[in-house]
């Protein structure tokens, strides 16, 4: 069962290895998040996915880089080290999308930051590597991993970095989930293999020496893209990324969309220097059987006790979750879960999710809460289609982009009986949703019966006060470029959302996420979004403003300048804000702060629409600019 009480933590320290009567680790697992043990982070789930295939594994959380001692707490392990930089990416964690410092971080005991480093696969790589020697195995995974395999747009530096593969000097790469790919890999390293003999797993990257490269690659379907050296090229005399470099990174970028399926045979390689970066297919999803089987192990969802009680934020929202679908084939173009879990969706059986609350239900903490039951997007509760089953996601056209596909499945009669079963418990007061619902594809694939029954069930049980929707913008071009629908989509769900809810005798609210600055949004598309909101009477609680982060189509667009997905008007040129537009157009969006009243009437002026002034400020507007001054762009 998923709450186990009577089940050990997986050992954290040298006291924990010996009560446990274990001399030597199987497998050591670095964390640069803390260690709680909940099917939501990534070192519990992997450590206890290893553990019920039979192998020992020892967790470090959060070893301090200076410290080499931090990295021998353990002891060395018997057949490999494996890292992760956590469940975000460390310098999304650390730097703001201004690239300020923050001072928090949720995955770190008490919410501080200053437990992990920057680039934290980097430096921990390097201290294994020491601490253990360089004939133990390191394997890298995680988010931060899964999105640098490739030669990548680094935002912080604003440069494109050559393979994590390469700046680690780690063994093998795991990207994606990864169950999978450690068991295969465990099962040959306990029989033997050679680190380096481990390089045809799907769901893998290796570095393959030149000299190695053509008795490797003999009788392999091998794709090749541009190497680093192309895609990152730069003038020499202005030290700026050239036009060819940026379509050469555009056109690479492309082709590994056009190859991210599990069904697909080649070898996407790319040269960096001397050596090829060797990027295996796609790992298959998981089947039900084994997603639950994930999912039901023995956690015992709290922190490990090595924290004395200090609070984990990260763990508050998601402690009384249930997850019970991965993947996503909603293929929203700022979004990084495509690349990472992949378009094919793996669902959770009922029974499982029954179980895995009755668990919860026994919890010392729980309340007859369940926060949340779904996944990267909650009502994707089946695969999209047949077609998928046996060949995977098209390479041609996305699921619901710019139009639901015809041989798009409805699976909301799927969700709707598994949200009943987990109410009707005894023990549970209330189920809610909080992750995402495509409500493009409620309106598109559910018949009207369907869409009704949700609706209702979902604004009579599932929502506590505000559903969060996410339609993003409503500018056309905005959304185009997201790859999200028309705005009317989210109009006429907010109509039936409030039309239920009426119904239903309650008063709710759909509250939208609103991003500024995405690439393909000019200041034309802001002003248009800041007096929808005026005219609406909706003031955002929060904006966020796009952040390029590793992997992710948007930012190959705030990069390039071009949009390589596939099935669009491919290499078309997108505007991206840059400098102090992405400052003007986030204070467009709370343009009622007086703070942001200067850049409000700045972006006006510079849109030549004065007359603005006065309907989104309330005043007519008198000039602070100074004498010559104007609408800045970058």
């Amino acid at each position: 069962m998923a709450h186990c009480p009577d089940i050990p933590y997986i050992p954290t320290t040298a006291q924990e290895m010996l009560d446990a009567r274990i001399e030597q680790f199987d497998v050591i697992f670095i964390s640069g998040d803390a260690y709680v043990d909940h099917p939501s982070f990534a070192a519990a789930i992997l450590g206890r996915w290893m553990q019920s295939l039979g192998y020992t594994v020892g967790i470090i959380p959060q070893p301090d880089v200076t410290r080499l001692e931090d990295f021998l707490v353990l002891g060395i392990p018997k057949l490999c080290c494996m890292i992760s930089g956590g469940n975000i990416d460390s310098m999304v964690l650390h730097y703001t999308a201004d690239k300020k410092r923050r001072n928090d971080d949720p995955y770190s005991p008490g919410g501080s930051s200053g437990y992990r480093p920057d680039r934290a696969l980097i430096p921990y790589t390097a201290r294994a590597k020491q601490a253990f020697g360089k004939d133990k195995p390191i394997i890298i995974g995680g988010i931060e991993a899964s999105l640098r395999k490739f030669a990548h747009y680094d935002y912080w530096s604003d440069l494109v970095r050559r393979s994590i593969l390469l700046d680690t000097k780690a063994d093998l790469l795991v990207y994606g989930m990864g169950e999978l790919q450690v068991q295969e890999i465990l099962e040959r390293l306990r029989r033997g293999d050679s680190i380096r003999e481990i390089n045809t797993v799907a769901g893998t990257a290796s570095i393959i020496r030149e000299r190695e490269f053509e008795s490797f690659s003999a009788g392999k379907k091998i794709v090749q893209l541009d190497s680093y050296e192309t895609v990152s090229e730069r003038d020499r005399k202005s030290n700026q990324p050239t036009q060819e470099g940026k379509r050469s990174y555009a056109k690479s970028f492309r082709t590994v969309m056009l190859h991210e399926n599990p069904f697909d045979t080649a070898l996407l390689v790319q040269k960096h220097n001397d050596s090829y970066i060797v990027v295996q297919p796609p790992m298959r999803p998981l089947t039900q059987k084994e997603f639950d089987a994930v999912q039901e192990l023995p956690y015992r969802r709290t922190p490990h006790p090595r924290y004395k009680g200090v609070d984990i934020p990260a763990l508050r929202e998601v402690q009384f979750s249930l997850t019970s679908n991965r993947g996503c084939f909603g293929s929203c173009s700022f979004c990084a879960i495509t690349s990472h879990q992949g378009r094919i969706i793996s669902p959770r059986s009922t029974a499982s999710l029954v179980r895995e609350a009755e668990s919860m239900i026994a919890h010392h903490d729980f309340k007859g809460i369940i926060s949340d039951v779904g996944g990267p997007t909650a009502n994707f509760q089946e695969i999209a289609c047949e077609k998928q089953k046996k060949s995977g996601p098209c390479t041609n056209r996305f699921c619901l982009y710019p139009n639901a596909c015809s041989e798009l499945t409805d699976s909301h009669a799927s969700y709707l009986e598994k949200l009943r079963a987990l109410r009707s418990l005894e023990g549970v007061k209330r189920v809610f949703i909080r992750s995402g619902i495509r409500y493009d594809y409620l309106l598109s694939k559910a018949d009207r019966r369907t869409r009704e029954t949700f609706m209702m069930d979902l604004v009579t049980h599932h929502v506590s006060g505000q559903l969060r929707v996410a339609p993003e913008h409503i500018a056309r071009g905005a959304l185009q470029a997201m790859g999200k629908p028309d705005s009317n989509a989210y109009e006429e769900f907010n109509h039936l959302f409030h039309q239920a809810t009426e119904k239903a005798g309650k008063e709710q609210y759909c509250v939208p996420y609103l991003i500024a600055a995405h690439p393909g949004t000019t200041m034309k598309d802001a002003i248009e979004l800041a007096m929808y909101l005026k005219k609406t009477h909706f003031i955002p609680e929060q904006v966020q403003v796009f952040y390029p982060t590793p992997g992710t189509v948007a930012t190959c667009m705030y990069y390039t300048g071009l949009d390589p997905r596939p099935g669009t008007d491919t290499m078309k040129e997108v505007y991206v804000p840059k400098g102090r537009e992405r400052n003007m157009q986030r204070a467009l969006l709370h343009f009622h702060l007086p703070q942001n009243r200067k850049l409000v009437m700045e972006a006006l002026r510079g849109e030549q629409m004065n007359n603005l002034i006065p309907k989104l400020l309330g005043f007519r507007g008198q000039d602070t600019r100074k004498k010559g001054a104007g609408a800045h762009r970058s």
